[in-house]
């Protein structure tokens, strides 16, 4: 079983390991029911997806799930419309396509640019559907998400400007080696903590882009051997305040959850002279290129 953490300022004990639902997508739905069987293995307790997520067919494969498992799951989507209008329309077809009349978070995807940030952060943009939804009951939670080394100074533009609830940024041993996203990162990190906000954690196992046609469905290559998985996953929980959201290959996900039990079993977090031998020997590279803003569904 994967330990669990209160999921920011809720009430929340999610698993510290969630699962990213982006894999869901472009699966059967005989797939995808075998793919959330393996939640229920491992306790996993915490959903997260989006309405981009093949174009709307991720969430559709949960809906026949939670007709029997609702209950058991804190359940988050994600917008990547930045006008009123736009993300009252999206959010309420992911209400539909899942077959649930409340999501426990909604999240603003992938605002990392600029441009994007001032529509939906200003009058009439996404946020105030968002926050309208929550005064409806149809969430209970705001947060936000983004790719690229740009993200963990565009979340702290965000959370000056609101109370947001939880906050998704990419960590693994290799990134936080580079100083200037390090630098980024500790300072969103102690912020996150001061205001009890949840910081979830994406592409714990990227080895480095792809070399050659992908042959899994991440956008990056992963590792798939478990002992380097272990480390890898045990690296991100190794800080305790961070979670961890899952790989989106559905072949891999027993992996990755398997490597968290053994986390929560061991608690040791790898050092760096364990992972500085890992990325030599697999020879690991940054899956993002410099400190432009990332376009990711």
């Amino acid at each position: 079983m994967i330990e669990t953490k209160i999921f920011g300022p809720t009430a929340h004990p999610s698993t510290r390991t969630l699962f990213g639902a982006a894999s869901l997508g472009s699966v059967s739905q005989e797939r995808a029911d075998e793919t959330l069987e393996v939640l229920l293995k491992y306790g996993v307790n915490h959903i997260d997806v989006a309405a981009s997520y093949g174009q709307g067919e991720a969430e559709k494969r949960l809906a026949p799930w939670f007709a029997h498992h609702r209950d058991k799951f804190f359940l988050a989507t994600k917008t990547g419309q930045r006008t009123y209008e736009g993300a009252k329309t999206e959010l309420h077809g992911s209400l539909e396509r899942m077959k649930t009349d409340h999501v426990e978070l909604i999240q603003m995807h992938n605002l990392v640019e600029t441009g994007e940030w001032d529509v939906a952060i200003g009058k009439n943009g996404a946020l105030q559907a968002l926050i309208e939804a929550r005064d409806e009951g149809l969430v209970d939670y705001i947060g936000v998400t983004g790719h690229g080394f740009t993200v963990p100074r565009m979340h702290m533009k965000s959370l000056e400007q609101f109370d947001f609830a939880s906050v998704l940024v990419p960590y693994n041993w290799l990134i936080y080696q580079h100083a200037e996203y390090r630098k980024s990162f500790d300072e969103l990190f102690a912020v996150c903590k001061t205001k009890g906000v949840a910081v979830q954690t994406i592409k714990s196992i990227a080895r480095r882009p792809w070399q050659g046609e992908p042959t899994r469905n991440c956008w990056y290559e992963p590792f798939e051997d478990q002992e380097q998985i272990n480390d890898t996953v045990a690296w991100v929980l190794g800080n305790p305040d961070v979670f961890l959201n899952t790989v989106g290959d559905v072949d891999l996900l027993p992996r990755v959850l398997e490597a968290a039990s053994l986390y929560t079993a061991r608690r040791k977090r790898p050092s760096d002279s364990v992972m500085q031998k890992l990325a030599n020997d697999m020879n690991m590279e940054l899956i993002y290129d410099g400190t432009q803003p990332v376009h990711r569904t």
